[in-house]
């Protein structure tokens, strides 16, 4: 049974995490440099796969985490350390760093740019996960495909902290402890998602985007809770990923598609343990990948084809999220550790 296969020590989640935030930067290569976006089937789970897999990940190990050490104090700092360090260093190098050099690209001037306050004001805004209504700074970058917006990757942060309100505000009110909580939360947002649907490649609703996000988290938990009763085979994972694949031919995937995404993901990372990588780069990855490519395409790279400038992007920002990881988010959970261990002094 998957329970008795997956070792939380020993596992490839982090790598499929890798995979799953790399292939939100190759995505992101259609739409930054003004290709032609693929045919719809391809579009819906190229574009939305590698978030919707992050999720559900989640799902399975914050409910894991919560349901090991149900304490709101310990569980929301762990939440917080994992998330805001890398985050606020990443957004004041975007906004210092990064927006900067690229109004010196094209010739702007720096000195205005800092003078009018907007990097400071993007630097708060988005540290606090105000990204829809602060997309760009001064409004850079200018005269590239999409425009104004220096980070499209950052507004999925609010409802990924949006899920870990749910789960403890379930588990502070005991219903966590219910077997039915979860599938009934699974069969709700299920629903939602079928009711609202999500499109592939226009402007999404803040219902569309809950459902969405809410589902996927809500399949990872269901997972969880029945991790000692589900089989962990390969042949499951290989019918997981062709259901998958047929789900792309509806209109929103996930109505078919989303337990078979997590299991495919968690499942798979529970086996494959010479994948264990103890080392996280996934979220470095994700949070500086989409400045760096709108980076790229001020300095003209916009004319390479999509799958050597998504190689460039990537060789690029994978230093940047090195960096992030061994020099903030690292030392973050260390602080988590030292914290829980003076807690427990107490």
């Amino acid at each position: 049974m998957l329970g008795r296969v997956f070792d939380p020590r020993n596992n490839a989640l982090n790598a499929w995490r890798l995979v799953l935030a790399t292939s939100v930067i190759l995505w992101h290569t259609w739409p930054l440099t003004g290709h032609e976006i693929p045919p719809r089937p391809i579009t819906q789970l190229l574009s939305q796969v590698g978030v919707d897999g992050f999720f559900a990940v989640s799902g399975f190990l914050i409910t894991s985490s919560w349901m090991r050490n149900p304490q709101p104090r310990s569980y929301f700092t762990s939440r917080a350390l994992r998330i805001l360090p890398g985050l606020w260093v990443c957004v004041f190098i975007t906004a210092f760093v990064i927006a900067p050099l690229g109004v010196l690209i094209q010739r702007g001037s720096v000195s205005e740019l800092m003078k009018s306050g907007a990097p400071a004001a993007y630097v708060l805004n988005n540290g606090l996960m105000n990204v829809l209504f602060y997309p760009g700074i001064a409004g850079t970058p200018k005269n590239i495909p999409w425009p104004g917006v220096w980070n499209g990757s950052l507004w999925t942060l609010a409802f990924e902290t949006g899920c870990y309100i749910v789960v403890a505000l379930l588990g502070i009110s005991s219903l966590l402890k219910h077997r039915w909580t979860i599938p009934t939360a699974f069969v709700l947002t299920l629903t939602a998602t079928a009711v609202f649907g999500f499109p592939a490649f226009a402007m999404s609703t803040i219902p569309q985007m809950i459902a969405r996000f809410a589902v996927m988290f809500a399949a990872g938990a269901l997972i969880y809770q029945y991790q000692d009763k589900i089989p962990a085979k390969w042949s499951l994972v290989a019918l997981s990923l062709g259901l998958l694949l047929l789900s792309g031919l509806l209109p929103n995937y996930r109505v078919l598609g989303a337990i078979p995404l997590a299991y495919l993901v968690i499942a798979s990372g529970a086996l494959l343990k010479r994948l264990n990588l103890r080392n996280d780069l996934s979220y470095g990855v994700y949070i500086y990948a989409f400045p760096i490519q709108q980076l790229l395409v001020i300095m003209g790279l916009a004319t390479l084809r999509v799958f050597p400038f998504f190689i460039v992007a990537t060789l690029v920002t994978l230093p940047l999220a090195a960096m992030s990881w061994f020099v903030v988010e690292k030392r973050a959970l260390a602080l988590k550790k030292r914290l829980r261990v003076k807690a427990g002094a107490g």
